[in-house]
């Protein structure tokens, strides 16, 4: 399967349609036919070919019937299945449509129908295929078809300038809502995928975090019976003086005792220490954020804007959509950087602001707008593959870290460095990407009249 997500949406949606939902279509279909061709004859009394309007609406029907008994109401059509499926639909009622007068038939607009379904589920290929055979019978049929004709013998038709007019409607219509559709789809599609992507990444970084809670109670529970042990085996170790090779086995036992109580004692200090950093402070916050790309060969340089005191800063609370939002942020940072990023941080009374900036080439200003939205980018092309090695697209990461960070109640804002409405610094080296999150310090702050017991978890 391609890494590209974007290849995964257009190899998939076709499949997310069932048999029973296209049948239920037709059949609606198949009504509104039968009402159509009987209104036509009893209440206008238009000479239309019966026998064989009604020959295609019961294929229609056949095709239905068979579909209904040969396979499973919880069958999903594949690309090759669903492409067959409209070209059946539209080759009927291209069929009916020259039966009843081409397009000096109202319903002709119906044309339309098949052409945006496939736009909508459809790979490109099989959408253009549809699109293409459409275009191709709506230019057929506005010279070819037979015409209504009224109980008395005189022809129904409207002049040439309005069958052309039709005929033009018809394709500019077909070309623009298949677009339309098309790329109204794929971002949908594209957004939930992202979305998914998400929250699997969230998953992982709350099973970090819990991780340590389960080895403080693991600690805990394996203490007693260990000490138990212990203590029995240095009985038997007294005990069994006069049996040197006993004696030796019970020693053994102890050791290993031993050394399980020390291993418990580090695994239960890492847990607890972690339960106890449910929150920190805000340098030390972003220190952990950073950790993993200090080595990358980048410099990572850490400091307070303005003349705050670092005593005073504010405890926040290390959510997992906080760290893992502020890592990705940093990465891509360090991913563009030439030779050094920025993390600058500060506070009031009222707002945390953070400011992620590096020295790389910057956003590119067309896409600064769209700095956030999934998949803008999929691969590495041209220079970017030699510029920077550690980069591996752009899109998805910064939409998770987006939408993770503002799920906790943070505002970011992208900026280049050249005309970035940020405070300057001596440095004039920070001429690359900007990004700015701000919280309300209510929001992420740590404060201490909200501690309870010390419970420990089971």
């Amino acid at each position: 399967m391609s890494d590209d997500p974007s290849l995964f949406i257009e190899d998939t949606r076709s499949n997310w349609i069932r048999l029973r939902t296209s049948i239920a279509i037709r059949w609606v279909a198949i009504v509104g036919q039968l009402m159509a061709v009987f209104v036509a004859l009893q209440y206008y009394r238009l000479q239309i070919p019966i026998d064989y309007c009604l020959l295609f609406i019961g294929l229609s029907i056949i095709a239905n019937l068979l579909a209904t008994y040969l396979y499973p109401e919880n069958k999903r059509l594949s690309e090759t299945e669903n492409l067959l499926f409209a070209l059946f639909d539209l080759f009927q009622l291209s069929a009916l449509i020259y039966l009843t007068g081409g397009l000096n038939n109202p319903f002709s607009i119906l044309v339309i129908a098949p052409v945006v379904i496939s736009s909508s589920v459809l790979g490109i290929r099989s959408a253009v295929l549809i699109g293409g055979i459409s275009l191709i019978i709506v230019t057929v049929l506005s010279k070819y078809y037979i015409p209504l004709m009224t109980a008395q013998g005189f022809t129904m038709q409207i002049s040439k300038v309005f069958v052309f007019g039709n005929w033009a409607a018809i394709v500019i219509t077909v070309i623009f809502l298949s677009i339309y559709a098309r790329r109204t789809t794929q971002e949908m599609a594209t957004m939930g995928d992202a979305l998914f992507a998400t929250q699997i990444a969230l998953s992982r970084e709350q099973k970090l975090t819990d991780l340590g809670g389960v080895i403080a109670a693991a600690a805990h529970e394996l203490g007693t019976p260990l000490a138990t042990i212990k203590l029995t085996a240095g009985e038997l170790v007294e005990d069994l003086s006069d049996y040197p090779d006993l004696k030796e086995d019970a020693e053994l036992i102890r050791q290993e005792a031993n050394r399980c109580r020390d291993i418990l004692h580090s695994m239960g200090r890492v847990g607890k220490d972690d339960l106890h950093l449910r929150n920190a402070p805000l340098s030390e916050v972003l220190r952990e954020a950073a950790e993993p790309h200090i080595e990358r060969g980048k410099k990572v340089n850490s400091a307070i804007i303005g003349d705050l005191d670092p005593a005073d800063q504010p405890k926040i609370y290390r959510h997992p959509e906080i760290i893992h939002g502020l890592r990705n942020m940093i990465q891509n940072a360090v991913d563009f950087a030439n030779t050094a990023i920025w993390v600058d941080y500060s506070w009031d009374n009222e707002s945390i602001t953070i400011r992620i900036s590096d020295d790389g080439l910057g956003y590119p200003e067309h896409m600064l707008n769209r700095i956030g939205d999934p998949f803008m980018r999929s691969k590495k092309q041209g220079s970017d593959q030699n510029q920077r090695p550690g980069y591996q697209g752009m899109g998805l990461g910064l939409f998770i870290a987006k939408t993770l960070l503002e799920r906790t109640g943070a505002s970011l804002k992208f900026a280049n460095g050249s005309n970035a409405d940020t405070v300057r610094t001596k440095s004039n080296k920070r001429s690359g990407a900007i990004v700015q999150i701000t919280w309300e310090r209510a929001q992420i702050e740590h404060t201490a009249k909200e501690l309870g017991p010390n419970v420990m978890m089971v």
